[in-house]
C-alpha cells in the first residue's frame, strides 16, 4: 500500500527563490542600526566631556563674586556682565591683546617661513650630512625649559633683547621651527619631484619653484604648522614671563597670572578674561580648519 503525500498549497502557488523578496544585505563598512546608535552615542559623551569645561568657564565668569566659584549653584539667580566690563575698562587687557598678537603672529610668519625652507631643502637636496641635521634639530626638543632659561636670558641680554618682541618670537622660534621642519619635510615628500623638473624647465629658480608651484600644493602643510607656531607663542607663559618685565607688554597667558596673588584671588575676572582670550584663538583655527584636517594626516605616508 503507497501513500502520496499532497501539498497543502497548489504547485503553482508554491513559493520560489525568485518569488521571495529580496534580502537587504549591509554593505561593507556600513555600521548596523545598533553599531550606529552606540558610535553616535560615544560621541555625543566625548563632545559633552569636551564641552563642559568650556561651559563651566563661561558660567563661573558671570558669577559678580570672586568666591562664587566656592558656591556655584548661586551664580543662576544674580548673572552679570560686569567681569567682562571691568576687565575691558580697568585692566591692561587691550596692551596684552597687542602683544599677544604681535609675538604669536610673528612667530607663526618666521617661524613658518624658516621650517618650510627646511623642510623643502632637506626632502629635496641631498647635502652632506642633511639626515644627522633633522636629527639635530629633534635633539633641541628634548631640553626642558629649565634648563634652556639661564643661556636664553644671556644670550638675550647681550643682544638687548630683553623686554622686546623681536627676542621672544626668537625664542619662541626655536622651539616651534625643529617640528614644523619634521612636519613640512614628511609633507613635502608626498609631493612628486617632477613638479620640481616641470618648474625648472619652464625656468624658475630652485627658490621660484618652491614659492610658486611648492607652496600652493602645500596649504594643508602650512596651514598645520602656522596653527602650531601660533598655539605655542600664545598659551606659552614660562619665557614670556621671564623675558618681558613690563606690565604693558605681557602677553594673555602672563597677564591672567595678575589676578591671582599671595593673599587673593579673583577668580571671576580671570574666567572673564580667559573667555576672551578664547575668541582670537577660535578665529585663528576658524580661518586655517579647512586645510587643518588634510595637513596632518597628509604627511604619514609618502606618495
Amino acid at each position: 500500500m503507497s501513500t502520496t503525500l499532497k501539498s497543502s498549497a497548489p504547485a503553482d502557488k508554491v513559493p520560489t527563490d525568485d518569488a521571495l523578496p529580496p534580502r537587504k544585505s549591509r554593505r561593507r563598512g556600513e555600521n548596523s542600526l545598533a553599531g550606529s546608535i552606540t558610535s553616535h552615542g560615544i560621541l555625543t559623551v566625548a563632545s559633552l566631556v569636551a564641552l563642559f569645561p568650556i561651559a563651566w568657564l563661561v558660567y563661573l565668569s558671570l558669577g559678580p563674586d570672586k568666591d562664587d566659584y566656592l558656591h556655584p549653584g548661586r551664580i543662576f539667580g544674580k548673572m552679570t556682565l560686569d567681569n567682562y566690563a571691568f576687565v575691558l575698562q580697568h585692566t591692561p587687557f587691550f596692551d596684552w591683546l597687542w602683544s599677544t598678537l604681535v609675538v604669536s603672529l610673528g612667530t607663526t610668519f618666521i617661524g613658518v617661513l624658516v621650517a618650510a625652507t627646511t623642510g623643502y631643502a632637506v626632502s629635496r637636496m641631498r647635502f652632506p650630512g642633511y639626515k644627522k641635521f633633522m636629527w639635530v634639530l629633534l635633539v633641541t626638543q628634548m631640553f626642558p625649559v629649565a634648563v634652556l632659561m639661564v643661556p636664553m636670558y644671556e644670550i638675550l641680554s647681550e643682544l638687548q633683547l630683553i623686554d622686546n618682541y623681536f627676542g621672544l618670537i626668537l625664542v619662541y622660534c626655536s622651539t616651534a621651527v625643529p617640528y614644523c621642519a619634521w612636519l613640512l619635510k614628511g609633507y613635502f615628500d608626498t609631493i612628486p619631484f617632477e613638479i620640481d623638473e616641470a618648474g625648472r624647465v619652464d625656468g624658475l629658480s630652485p627658490f621660484g619653484t618652491f614659492a610658486r608651484l611648492i607652496l600652493p600644493l602645500a596649504k594643508p602643510g602650512l596651514a598645520v604648522a602656522a596653527f602650531y607656531s601660533f598655539i605655542t607663542a600664545f598659551g606659552e607663559v614660562a619665557f614670556a614671563s621671564t623675558f618681558m618685565l613690563s606690565d604693558t607688554k605681557y602677553t594673555f597667558a602672563v597677564g591672567l597670572q595678575s589676578f591671582v596673588s599671595e593673599h587673593d584671588a579673583q577668580r571671576n575676572l580671570m574666567a572673564a578674561t580667559a573667555v576672551l582670550v578664547a575668541i582670537p584663538v577660535s578665529a585663528f583655527f576658524y580661518l586655517v580648519q579647512k586645510n587643518l584636517v588634510a595637513g596632518l594626516t597628509a604627511g604619514g605616508t609618502k606618495g
